[in-house]
Order: structure tokens, then C-alpha cells, then sequence
């Protein structure tokens, strides 16, 4: 396995659309697995493909709170199927938006329908933060960030304060 470098905002590869995997090559199930590794060290509840520069159609995820309890999903071409009319508010962070955080409202509970690591159809049934964390990592792979689901003055800003880290991470790299 492999770490992988997380892009972040504003990196215009984030805004593109995934395309759908199709079938779970052995190549897939890298990506699944290296991107576990890359969400578990940085540390994250999630990862989408595009988050690693790759704009495929595949999610991780693991909600476990503590490493000996571990529980992750590997997730290629995800569809959300049912959504509840009920909503719920959390507050969401993301890897590609670095020290960043505000609710979002988004439905309470979902079904999601997917190809697992063995490429087997599998159907899941999610509340709470598990389906916040789902909804999130596909947004992902439709090119929507959490922040675009906030008022634009404070994309705005988080987008201002983002950039300017970049830029000054960049000034500040070393000349070889």
C-alpha cells in the first residue's frame, strides 16, 4: 500500500466530475486500499478518488472511532437509491479543505447501492454520521465540495484563507 497526496481546494481537479468504474479490476482494489491508508493517516472518516487526483468513481470510508475497531467500506460507482425526507445537521470537515468546518444539512438517512472490493453488488441502508459521510464522499465525485453547500461569503473566505496558504507554502518551498 501506498500514501497518496490529498489535493486541496481550491485545485481545480475537485470540481470535475468522476466517471464510473464499471467493474473492480485489481487496479480498483489498489486505489480502494491505498486510499484507505492515505484517510487513515491523515486522519480521516473518508476519501473520494478525486481527492487523490483520480477521477474514478470510488469511496472509503470508515466511521470506526478507535483503530482496533475498524470497520471500512470500499465503495465503486456509489448511487444513492433512497434518501429520507428528513434532514439532518452536521458539522463536516474535509481533507481537501484543510482545518475548515461548518454544518451542512443534508437528508438523515440514505440508501446507497455499489460494487464492493470483490466487485459485488451490495445495497446499504445509513443514518446519522455514516450517511453524512457517505453523502459527502459522493458529492466528491460530482465535483461539490462540502463548502458548496454554505452561504458563498464563507466559501468565499474559506476559499481566500486556502489559496493564500498555498501561495505562501509555495514562496516559502526552498530553491534547488
Amino acid at each position: 500500500m501506498a500514501l497518496l497526496n490529498i489535493l486541496t481546494a481550491p485545485d481545480p481537479r475537485l470540481k470535475q466530475k468522476s466517471t464510473p468504474v464499471g467493474t473492480v479490476t485489481p487496479e480498483v482494489r489498489q486505489l480502494m486500499d491505498d486510499m484507505l491508508e492515505t484517510m487513515y493517516a491523515a486522519p480521516g472518516i473518508g476519501l473520494a478518488a478525486p481527492q487523490v487526483g483520480v477521477l474514478k468513481r470510488v469511496i472509503v470510508v470508515d466511521i470506526s472511532p478507535e483503530p482496533e475497531k475498524r470497520a471500512p467500506l470500499r465503495m465503486a460507482d456509489p448511487e444513492l437509491t433512497w434518501v429520507s425526507d428528513e434532514d439532518a445537521d452536521f458539522e463536516e470537515g474535509c481533507l481537501s479543505v484543510p482545518q475548515h468546518y461548518s454544518n451542512v444539512v443534508r437528508p438523515a438517512a440514505i440508501r446507497v447501492r455499489y460494487k464492493d472490493e470483490t466487485n459485488a453488488e451490495r445495497e446499504l441502508e445509513a443514518t446519522g454520521l455514516l450517511a453524512t459521510c457517505i453523502q459527502h464522499e459522493i458529492d466528491h465525485l460530482d465535483g461539490v465540495l462540502f463548502i458548496d453547500h454554505i452561504s458563498a461569503l464563507k466559501r468565499n473566505i474559506i476559499l481566500r484563507k486556502l489559496l493564500k496558504t498555498k501561495k505562501s507554502a509555495t514562496s516559502a518551498a526552498p530553491v534547488a
